[in-house]
């Protein structure tokens, strides 16, 4: 028994069902019965001791189950309707016996339903109880007949074989009520577990950087993830044909469903129009819904690099160690010249280049070194006009110009602005040298302007060439490590140009002009309050 008070019962909303065929089967065997004692069916019951009562015994049992079965359908609790329905049903059925003696073995397979009913809806006790009722309303009347001497045509044995089955099912229904119970309880927990597992999947799904499509036979896209929707824009989200959102990979598809070869060359998608290798899979053994997966190359791509420049960074700041050796014996040496009192005009003007070059490589190397360390930059508080300026100068002096131009645009207010001077002038090199070798016409000088502005709170240099600009497939590439479009270039200038920018909390960009191409560094405004500052002033 305390195994059976540890096991909950079923709920109301479970069982409000069975409650109402169980109502409707009591009205209808109500009906049967009263259609049988007012004539309608005549004698099948067999001989009525007293018809009236038998009439009015039926009717009334009608009425009961009729209005038993309008409770049902409210929200009335189902284990109160249940008992008062049992416990009408063995009153009537003692009622019934009395009246209809004959009847007695109708009555009592009726009851195996109710005892049943008792036993499986509520308690093993309440179908007990009803059990011992059901066997009395047989026994009673036998008990009563044989005592005051009334003629009984039914055996003993008869209530006696009633009252042990109507035990035996009250049993067998309480079991089966327990399996039932532990069945559904199993079932609803592991209907939550799969519940919980699909939405986990779901989120996985949705949240995962390769994009997952499936695509129907008739080539409407079913379901897709958030990185899907990236690449196939908003055509992707909903129930729409996959070549709508994109024609080629519909292509792809069809290729693939004709012969069954994957193509492995990647696909151009999405707004960055990023490197995709489509791979195709069916959703189902035989089925025609496949699923597609849009794996990210530029993501292995970005990968690789990042392992190349931790290798480059290394060997960099190992060769710049060992270039500053000998800059350093340079240096000395020209300090040492300039000690002489034999050089001419022109002597002393070459060896204040090398001076300068000297430093200035040496500066580049601190640069390298710094970056290869992930060293922060050493912001300062500079007028970005008069930088811009002595860059100009010092590269004019340092590089000849020869046929081509580098003008100023200058404005007459000073132009104050938060950044490493020394990174400033690495990224002006940088830019100034790219413009004089790719930012040409063909047979033309290089014309070369460098632009000083003010754009809210950022201070800006543009970096304007006459050239043939940037082409549209290569400028997603620009500044990426390695790319170049010369057989002799490295593809790190803007590279590293773009870092020294990020290092001083600007930002490097390029934008196209009608005629030539505009490289833009931002850098931030002088009244700005950078973490950097606080910390290289420590």
């Amino acid at each position: 028994m305390a195994r059976t008070r540890s096991i909950q019962r079923f709920d109301d909303d479970s069982i409000r069902r069975e409650l109402r065929a169980y109502a409707i089967y009591r009205a209808f065997a109500a009906a049967m019965i009263a259609a049988v004692t007012t004539g309608i069916g005549g004698r099948w019951l067999g001989e009525f001791d007293d018809p009236m009562l038998a009439t009015w015994i039926s009717c009334g049992y009608l009425v009961l189950a009729v209005i038993l079965m309008l409770f049902a359908r409210t929200g009335m609790r189902v284990g109160p309707q249940i008992a008062i329905g049992t416990l009408i049903d063995v009153f009537f059925a003692n009622a019934a016996i009395n009246a209809i003696p004959e009847a007695s073995p109708v009555i009592a397979i009726m009851l195996i339903l109710n005892v049943a009913a008792a036993s499986l809806l509520l308690s093993l006790t309440f179908g007990m109880i009803t059990a011992a009722l059901a066997t009395l309303t047989f026994a009673a009347p036998l008990i009563w007949r044989d005592l005051f001497g009334t003629e009984w045509n039914h055996p003993w044995i008869e209530p006696l074989i009633f009252g042990a089955s109507y035990f035996a099912i009250a049993w067998l229904a309480h079991v089966m009520a327990q399996r039932m119970v532990r069945t559904e309880s199993e079932v609803t927990r592991r209907g939550e577990e799969v519940a919980d597992l699909a939405a986990l999947n779901e989120l996985i799904i949705r949240r995962m950087p390769t994009g997952v499509v499936i695509v129907e036979r008739d080539g409407l896209i079913r379901l897709a993830n958030e990185a899907a929707i990236a690449l196939l824009g908003e055509a992707g989200d909903g129930h729409r044909p996959l070549g709508l959102a994109s024609p080629e990979l519909a292509q792809r598809l069809r290729d693939w469903q004709a012969d069954g070869t994957p193509n492995t060359q990647p696909l151009r998608m999405g707004p960055d129009q990023a490197e995709i290798l489509p791979q195709f899979l069916r959703l189902h053994a035989g089925g025609d819904d496949v699923l597609v997966f849009l794996d990210d190359t530029s993501q292995a791509s970005r990968r690789a690099e990042g392992i190349t420049l931790a290798a480059l960074g290394r060997f960099s700041a190992s060769l710049a160690h060992e270039i500053r050796n000998p800059l350093s014996a340079i240096s000395y040496s020209t300090q040492l010249l300039e000690e002489s009192d034999d050089l001419t005009m022109m002597d002393r003007k070459m060896l204040e280049i090398v001076r300068k070059q000297t430093t200035r490589m040496n500066g580049i190397v601190e640069s390298v070194l710094s970056m290869a360390r992930r060293e922060r930059a050493n912001p300062q508080s500079i007028d970005l006009r008069i930088v811009v300026e002595e860059f100009a100068e010092e590269y004019r002096r340092s590089y000849p110009l020869d046929a081509d131009t580098l003008e100023l645009v200058l404005p007459q207010e000073p132009q104050p602005a938060l950044a490493d001077p020394k990174h400033v002038h690495q990224i002006l090199l940088v830019l100034v040298s790219n413009a004089r070798y790719y930012g040409r016409m063909p047979g033309e000088p290089a014309r070369i302007t460098l632009r000083v502005r003010r754009e809210r709170q950022h201070a800006l240099v543009d970096m304007l060439d006459t050239g043939p600009g940037i082409a549209e497939a290569d400028e997603r590439n620009l500044f990426r490590p390695f790319f170049t479009t010369s057989e002799h270039g490295t593809g790190l200038g803007l590279h590293i140009a773009r870092e020294l920018a990020h290092a001083n909390q600007g930002e490097l960009s390029y934008l196209r002009l009608p005629f030539g191409s505009c490289f833009r560094l931002s850098l931030q405004g002088a009244t700005a309050l950078l973490p950097t500052t606080t910390q290289s002033s420590r």
